[in-house]
């Protein structure tokens, strides 16, 4: 049987491609509309293998879906596929709506229509697999975690239509019995990850010798996960999870903006010979609705599946910084087509 991976060439997405391309012998489709964020280079290592598949398509396009969903006949479809950066998402909103709450939608009825023209052990294997956000749930104060019974209040754009599309695969499955999983993730962070997310672009501007931008004060606290610690959760989710059961997945490392982009800075000076860095740090005014901390208790994904993160935010960190040294190549490409490092969503 074969695993569909919706948003394989994206950050999360590719290294779910590599993850089980190494530890599984199933054929791999890979469904990716190859939006600005999408990575070729990012699947370059397993795009040769016979049982790897690429097919350029839109979630939303509902025809092509079902052709490539008969075509391939997949035992599970894991959904990554989104728009996921908040601050685009304040400037353009519609598009978050249109690929996460309608490509949502129109994916979820075609794996519907598949699902129930499977004959016995085929429906009764099959999974539809809704990689999600801790940013769901909102803002915490000082203290406690998101659980999976924390009540939804998103307060960006891109929240909002994470949320809507959480909605709806539960709805999927309570209203029409299709077999779901859902797992909810905090801040990712690692190899290939778009220049415009937090971690790469302050290594990135911080090698330019430019200003180091941190909004507000710097005190807004995330949990940050290690990509690779990721997917393996996502793995054995789809391998072991409950039918109808959201699992949060964390990786127990909460620290401020600011002292994520102060490492950053230290990280540099002990690679590359002390220029001290920090006096690049540049506080700018704060992104509209900015959730002040997000934290995550995964005692659920450990208690029943045995999951928890092998990366510390300190070992993580090291090998993102020494990735990113180590292929400049790759994202300099990216800085040349487009505007990765520009600031958006600034205004209301």
């Amino acid at each position: 049987m074969t695993i569909l991976v919706t948003g394989g060439a994206g950050f999360i997405g590719s290294a779910l491609i590599r993850h089980l391309a190494l530890n599984a012998d199933e054929p791999l489709v890979n469904v990716d509309k190859l939006t600005y964020a999408a990575s070729p280079a990012a699947i370059a290592a397993v795009a040769s293998l016979p049982r790897y598949h690429f097919e350029k398509a839109d979630i939303g396009d509902g025809p092509v879906i079902r052709a490539i969903l008969a075509r391939y006949r997949p035992r599970a479809i894991i959904h990554l596929a989104a728009e996921s950066h908040v601050d685009r998402s304040i400037d353009a909103p519609g598009s978050f709506i249109e690929t996460n709450v309608t490509g949502t939608f129109t994916l979820l009825q075609e794996a519907l229509r598949y699902w129930r023209g499977l004959e016995g052990s085929l429906g009764d294997q099959f999974r539809f697999h809704h990689v999600s956000t801790d940013e769901v749930f909102g803002s915490l104060g000082p203290t406690g975690a998101f659980s999976e019974e924390t009540r939804y209040e998103p307060n960006s754009p891109y929240s909002a239509s994470k949320a809507a599309s959480d909605h709806l695969v539960r709805a999927w499955h309570h209203t029409f019995g299709l077999p779901v999983l859902l797992t909810n993730c905090s801040n990712n962070y690692g190899p290939f990850q778009f220049p415009e997310k937090l971690i790469p672009l302050m290594i990135i501007k911080a090698l330019a010798g430019e200003a180091l931008p941190v909004y507000g004060k710097g005190d807004n606290i995330r949990d940050w996960l290690f990509v690779e610690d990721h997917v393996r959760a996502i793995a054995l989710v789809l391998a072991k999870g409950r039918i109808g059961e959201s699992y949060n997945i964390g990786g127990m490392s909460e620290h401020t903006n600011l002292a994520v982009v102060e490492t950053i800075c230290d990280l540099l000076d002990a690679e590359l010979g002390a220029t001290r860095r920090r006096q690049l740090i540049t506080f700018v005014a704060d992104r509209p609705g900015h959730d002040r901390r997000y934290a995550m208790d995964i005692s659920k994904i450990s208690r029943e599946l045995g999951w928890k993160p092998q990366e510390s935010f300190a070992t993580g960190l090291l090998k993102t910084v020494r990735w990113y040294l180590d292929h400049r190549d790759w994202w300099s490409t990216i800085l040349a087509k487009n505007d990765a490092v520009r600031r958006q969503g600034a205004t209301r």
